[in-house]
């Protein structure tokens, strides 16, 4: 049986402004703008980004995630690089060489993309919010209907799909070349009571073929938790959507990180190409010198690249784990060098320079006294 559509979205218009965001400690509290109702989510070429969820708690935040969208190992233009060789990262490549197809894992004949992912969640802990986000692009060599933007399917580890609808406001822009959206709903429920393990989304709205723009998407499930064994934290979740013609901040008023404090920060962005400089998420705090971050598989100068990573030895599972993600970007950093000398007012400020990007979602948990 074929999936319902879902909700009937209208399109907007182009905007772009510089983000920012004023954090308050406080006790824990998700904020949501609901949609007017589960079948009418409305659209926004502009959103700008809001704090989503924060708290002050002993736990951090985890996160699974993956593309939607790769590259046709059978070449469509013999002027395209070899698809495996780019999506292993053993070839400089970018989403505008190639014609893109979707990823598709499962065994469901009618869903035409899926990928899965690994959440790691400390053993012991309890979760306390969580967030699905889902975007790309719908215009590449065909043009996705929008209406289809403001749902997707989700299973929880060994279990079935399930419809979810965006909770909240689509953001639906068109510029560059592309017509770019990101929709988002609370699932804190579903992964309080599934828990850890391999987490399957389907049927996220991005087109397939060839465009100068790119084809592009991907989701990503943010999870916060609490966890007594580790260290007290303001964890924040922003959420918004717009073209990084500007660049994006955001920042954690009224916090005060003292020397020596660790933490962790992740971002979601779109459209990010591999290679070149021009893209940084810097860390400051009030008076300071801003500090990019970055590591091995991030460059400081070149965060938008294409990859799904975060800190650590052991990576978590995905499928299909590519190491170049055409267009996608969910990281993670270790915050332990921006973090060293303290002080108040940690501020992240992704800036794109290069890129036709598109920010998302950004979150941090951040060691306080």
């Amino acid at each position: 049986m074929r999936h319902p559509l879902g909700p009937l979205l209208r399109r907007a218009s182009v905007s772009a402004l510089a983000l920012a965001v004023i954090w308050v400690p406080g006790t824990a509290r998700a904020t949501a703008p609901p949609a007017p109702s589960a079948e009418a989510a409305p659209e926004s070429a502009r959103i700008p980004f809001a704090e989503r969820y924060h708290a002050v708690q002993h736990g951090g935040f985890v996160r699974a995630a993956n593309a939607s969208v790769s590259c046709r190992t059978t070449a469509v233009r013999p002027s395209e690089p070899p698809c495996t060789a780019a999506r292993e990262g053993r070839v400089p490549a970018v989403n505008g060489n190639f014609d893109m197809f979707y990823v598709d894992v499962d065994s469901d004949p009618d869903t035409y993309n899926s990928s899965r992912a690994e959440l790691r969640l400390p053993a012991g802990a309890r979760v306390t919010y969580a967030r699905l986000y889902w975007g790309g692009n719908l215009r590449a060599g065909e043009q996705k209907p929008a209406r289809d933007a403001g749902r997707v399917l989700v299973a929880e580890p060994g279990g079935r799909y399930k419809e979810l609808l965006a909770d909240t406001v689509v953001g639906h822009r068109v510029a560059h070349g592309a017509d770019a959206f990101q929709a988002s709903a609370d699932v804190t429920d579903l992964v309080r009571s599934s828990g850890a393990g391999l987490w399957t989304v389907g049927q996220v709205d991005v087109a397939m073929g060839k465009s100068r723009s790119g084809t592009w998407g991907g989701w990503t499930l943010v999870t916060a938790y609490e966890d007594p064994a580790q260290p007290l934290r303001a964890l924040s979740l922003w959420d918004g959507f717009d073209s990084l013609d500007r660049p994006a901040e955001v920042r954690l008023n009224g916090v005060h990180v003292r020397r020596g404090a660790t933490g962790r920060a992740g971002l979601v962005a779109y459209n990010g190409d591999r290679g070149g400089t021009g893209d940084s998420l810097t860390l400051s705090t009030r008076g300071r010198t801003p500090l990019p971050l970055g590591d091995s598989a991030d460059p400081a100068d070149d965060v938008l690249n294409s990859t799904i990573n975060d800190p650590g030895p052991v990576r978590a599972r995905r499928e299909p784990a590519y190491a170049n993600t055409l267009g996608y970007d969910s990281d993670v950093f270790d915050l332990g060098t921006g973090l060293a000398q303290g002080g108040d007012q940690p501020t992240f400020r992704l800036v794109s320079q290069r890129d036709a990007a598109w920010a998302g979602a950004l979150f941090a948990a951040v060691d306080v006294q």
